[in-house]
């Protein structure tokens, strides 16, 4: 019967399809089935198997500092002190140094304090008098900033040094004088304070690399003196140090993958010794919206001003 080859055709066919047989073998040939990518496999597997971040050592931040401040100085054409403090009013983000400049060089000059005429001219005379303690001095123990305000050197190092154990904020420092902006400069810092001021000021410079600077971070381990440059963009926030103690880059508590920041900040909280004082903290104070330090407000307007270095400001 008809119907009885038919079906028999079919199950030929299927027998064939089934048992790999190919009435066109030659087709195969068009197409290369070897393992051709196993190279590229190889490289995507190795990027993987690559760290993202990288341990810094006090020498090694040191060298990455003086880096960024030369290569600013170099596309700028201006000082390297110059170009330290440009770099420390945007967070040592080079990339930020540059596009404001170009963008508009006379606001940033404005606001980072570096002037290209002194606000006052001084006098040729042989004597000055000191802005601070109006004491008459010759002139080369009078010294000023770029915005040519007189002050004698002994007040100047007092001023300077006062600044420094106040804290970070010396990195920010001003002309005395009350109404100028222009910033002091690392060589007059150099030249005014003692050995020890210099090297708390220093310490507060290399400190600021690190704290203000979005991709780097100091290890949390207690006595670590190592820092970590993170790449952003590969996923994982897992991170090693060379003390080995390992961490999460985005909350800087211990590795805790695969469970999410929040959660572990909440387990923390709730089972640290000082909980009562952090439900204290949590009921009566603020974090500041930029380095999330708490805040306390009692007293005064809604305008409120983090701690330097920090200086964000934001309405309570």
């Amino acid at each position: 019967m008809d119907s009885e080859d038919d079906m028999l055709d079919v199950e030929s066919v299927d027998e064939d399809f089934y048992s790999g047989v190919d009435s066109d073998a030659d087709a195969d040939d068009d197409y290369d089935f070897g393992d051709n990518n196993s190279d590229d496999s190889d490289d995507v597997l190795s990027s993987r198997n690559q760290p993202n971040f990288t341990v810094l050592s006090e020498t090694d931040i040191k060298d990455k500092q003086e880096d960024d401040v030369m290569r600013v100085s170099a596309v700028l054409s201006i000082p390297s002190v110059a170009a330290s403090i440009l770099l420390r009013h945007y967070n040592w983000s080079v990339n930020k140094v540059h596009d404001e400049w170009f963008a508009d060089e006379e606001k940033v000059r404005r606001s980072v304090g570096l002037l290209e005429k002194p606000v006052v001219q001084l006098s040729n005379a042989n004597k000055l008098t000191c802005g601070i303690c109006f004491e008459t001095y010759s002139r080369e123990k009078i010294k000023s900033t770029a915005c040519g305000h007189p002050f004698c050197s002994a007040c100047w190092a007092g001023y300077i040094s006062t600044a420094i154990n106040d804290g970070p904020g010396c990195l920010m420092l001003r002309c005395p004088d009350p109404s100028c902006v222009a910033a002091v400069d690392q060589d007059m810092i150099d030249d005014l304070v003692s050995k020890e001021d210099k090297e708390k000021y220093y310490c507060y410079l290399r400190r600021s690399y690190i704290e203000d600077n979005r991709k780097t971070k100091w290890c949390p381990a207690p006595g670590c003196i190592y820092a970590v440059d993170f790449v952003a963009g590969s996923g994982s926030y897992d991170v090693l140090c060379r003390c080995s103690y390992g961490f999460c880059w985005n909350c800087t508590e211990e590795a805790h993958r695969p469970v999410d920041c929040a959660t572990v900040t909440k387990w923390v909280l709730k089972n640290s010794a000082e909980s009562e004082n952090m439900n204290w903290i949590l009921a009566n104070s603020k974090p500041c919206p930029k380095c999330k330090r708490p805040i306390e407000k009692n007293q005064g307007c809604m305008h409120i001003t983090c701690t330097p270095p920090c200086k964000f400001e934001f309405c309570w």
